[in-house]
């Protein structure tokens, strides 16, 4: 089974995986990360610089480590999706996802067929192969990874019809857009946990997968009583600047 196939039917079967965004668009930070264990790395394309060109660096870095890489597109645009998945990540998690409709068309964007991706044989995802074009549509089918990511209120009022559409293989919630999307400030308002947990509710009553960013590490037993288990947590931004001030202060100055 491939990298891209192992990590799907472990996100799908709701097996507990860590991950991290991925907000520096250079191939050594992806190696870097690539080597600690985590269960995947998201290229972070929606809010990080990352091109096409950077894309393809950052992928080919996680792919030598044997390390999935997932990348947050840009938009549900999917262009954006055929890029990802064309340089051979193991999955896209696409925002803003705000209606079935919406969903619907990402997870048609994911592959192959009427009003999906445009094919092409020989790519990295494909392995340069050009394999016989039953094979690649099937091979699609095992080892991409469709994540979709609510964050809108809009999407709160149709959580039951987007969370069922088929598929789907994870729900993540961007705790952080939905704050500000619910007029908060504090993703620790009650007004935002409450809405979390309503979608972690939803996903969990159809068996769907349901993962999440939290800013707050204490909070990951609660979420896993409740059912999440698909957790991307923190930046390449985050453990550098950590790290270089827990130095200062273990040097003492």
């Amino acid at each position: 089974m491939s990298v891209a196939a192992d990590f799907k039917t472990q996100l799908v079967a709701g097996a507990p995986l860590l991950g991290t965004f991925v907000k520096t668009p250079h191939p050594s930070v992806v190696e870097v990360l690539a080597q600690t264990g985590l269960d995947c790395l998201c290229l972070d394309a929606e809010h990080a610089p990352f091109d096409r060109v950077d894309l393809d660096r950052g992928i080919l870095a996680a792919r030598a480590v044997g390390v999935p890489a997932l990348v947050r597109v840009a938009s549900a645009s999917p262009h954006e999706i055929l890029n990802a998945l064309d340089l051979g990540a193991a999955g896209v998690v696409v925002p803003h996802i705000r209606s079935p409709e919406e969903a619907e068309a990402a997870v048609r964007a994911c592959h192959y067929g009427a009003g999906g991706r445009g094919y092409a044989g020989g790519t990295r995802a494909s392995g340069y192969l050009s394999p016989p074009i039953g094979q690649r549509l099937a091979d699609t089918r095992t080892q991409t990874s469709v994540i979709l990511q609510i964050e809108d209120m809009e999407a709160l009022d149709h959580l039951p019809a987007i969370v069922g559409v088929d598929g789907i293989d994870g729900i993540f919630i961007g705790r952080i857009d939905l704050t500000v999307a619910l007029g908060e400030t504090d993703p620790k308002a009650a007004r935002v946990m409450a809405a979390v947990s309503d979608i972690v509710v939803a996903c969990r009553a159809v068996g769907r997968t349901v993962g999440m960013f939290t800013p707050d590490l204490k909070e990951l037993p609660i979420w896993r009583e409740q059912g999440a288990s698909f957790f991307l947590l923190g930046s390449d931004h985050g453990f550098i600047r950590a790290g270089a001030t827990q130095l200062r202060t273990d040097a003492g100055f």
